[in-house]
């Protein structure tokens, strides 16, 4: 009987760490999206819908493989950057990332040799492991944005840092904005 005690007692135990170690961010949720709603989705035949004019809510442009010179397209990544800002608590790429994105999509097609790395980050709150995990999501939400305008898997690594690298210093909304970011970086 102390045995049974004892094995239910470990369990119980075991049970309520794994409990406690969760996050409440969801890994299942769908990271990329467009905050503007499209034509179909006001009449109610939004995304989910089925029903003839039912337009797409995605955004996203195809890129064509081998269009722009390779000095073209860097010149086009200087111009617009090399991070995606992120709303609080959130890893859903806003409508001021996308033109980032699309940059370094087209370099990644162009060039199939190069890979990136894209480094995922938050601000101060929260704790260590909730910011690594939405650090992460950040990064795979890019990354998944850049596989989706065609980059290949092989081409990108995502990375979390949470709260350990901020680009600002402070506790104030303007620093936390700058720290709530993806960033992406070269390796070859």
């Amino acid at each position: 009987m102390t045995r049974n005690l004892t094995t239910l007692a470990s369990t119980l135990a075991a049970a309520a760490l794994l409990a406690a170690c969760s996050t409440p961010v969801s890994l299942n949720e769908v990271p990329v999206e467009t905050r503007t709603p499209t034509a179909g989705a006001a009449d109610g035949a939004g995304a989910g819908g089925k029903g003839a004019g039912a337009a797409s809510q995605s955004q996203v442009a195809t890129v064509q493989a081998g269009s722009g010179s390779a000095a073209g397209i860097d010149a086009a990544l200087a111009a617009t950057g090399r991070v995606v800002y992120f709303d609080y608590d959130s890893f859903v790429v806003r409508d001021d990332g996308k033109a980032v994105i699309d940059a370094h999509a087209k370099a990644l097609v162009a060039n199939r040799g190069r890979k990136m790395v894209v480094e995922g980050h938050t601000d101060e709150r929260g704790g260590r492991e909730y910011n690594l995990a939405l650090g992460q999501k950040r990064a795979m939400a890019v990354s998944r944005a850049l596989t989706l305008l065609g980059a290949q898997d092989g081409q990108l690594e995502s990375v979390s840092f949470g709260k350990e690298r901020p680009a600002a210093s402070g506790s104030d909304e303007a620093s936390w904005a700058k720290n709530r970011r993806a960033e992406l970086k070269d390796t070859k």
